[in-house]
């Protein structure tokens, strides 16, 4: 019975996943999603991005959390759309969360939206929003042994995103075999080195975003 359960919960998803697919395409809107730990600098990866983007793309932000609406507020103040979603408890977002998201958003006037998924590098993986791409944000103090842990989350990561690397010297952090990690799991995924904070190796991660937008928007 709790494989049926799950198997209907995931699949009414798929169907609200694909919905939000063709919404995104009708408005010729691409979404990101950003997967991560807590403290792995979700939001300031994003803010990051936004200040890259910001001249050549229209942006929004959806910000996923079980409580409070601090990031939302964080992105709200550079100027950019957002809408908080609250999950009360639930460790991830859900399609149907991110439709009425949508609802929320001035989509014809937007050309990303940017979702930051709730901090968790399991449940997250299982569920579909409709985006265009995902991404994986690991820092550098959380470890080189993560894509060992998590192996899901990495394996279909369309890009990873290794932040923090400012800080690498105060870290036992094992770069060469992270990188094995990640290539063990998945071949095609880039891996950028950056750091948020001080803007290290974000035009390169901006530049690889870019080029997704733009690929979409030509299909």
């Amino acid at each position: 019975m709790e494989i049926a359960v799950s198997r209907n919960i995931l699949a009414r998803n798929e169907a609200l996943a694909e919905g939000n697919r063709a919404r995104l395409a009708d408005k010729s809107v691409f979404a990101l999603d950003v997967l991560a730990s807590p403290g792995a600098g979700k939001t300031t990866t994003i803010l990051a991005t936004i200040a890259a983007l910001r001249e050549r793309y229209r942006i929004a932000v959806i910000e996923g959390d079980i409580a409070s609406k601090v990031d939302a507020e964080k992105v709200k103040e550079h100027g950019i759309p957002a809408v908080q979603i609250n999950t009360g408890g639930a460790c991830h977002l859900e399609a149907d969360m991110i439709s009425r998201a949508f609802d929320a958003l001035p989509l014809d006037d937007l050309d990303l939206v940017i979702i930051e998924n709730v901090g968790n590098l399991v449940c997250p993986t299982e569920f579909d929003l409709g985006q265009g791409a995902r991404i994986v944000v690991l820092s550098v103090p959380e470890g080189d042994d993560k894509p060992l842990k998590y192996p899901g989350i990495f394996a279909m990561a369309e890009a990873v995103l290794l932040n923090k690397v400012d800080a690498a010297g105060f870290f036992d952090f094992d770069e060469a075999a992270f990188t094995d990690s990640v290539r063990r799991l998945n071949g095609t995924a880039p891996i950028f080195r950056m750091s948020a904070k001080t803007g290290e190796g974000v035009a390169d991660w901006a530049e690889w975003l870019a080029a997704r937008i733009e690929a979409f928007r030509a299909g």
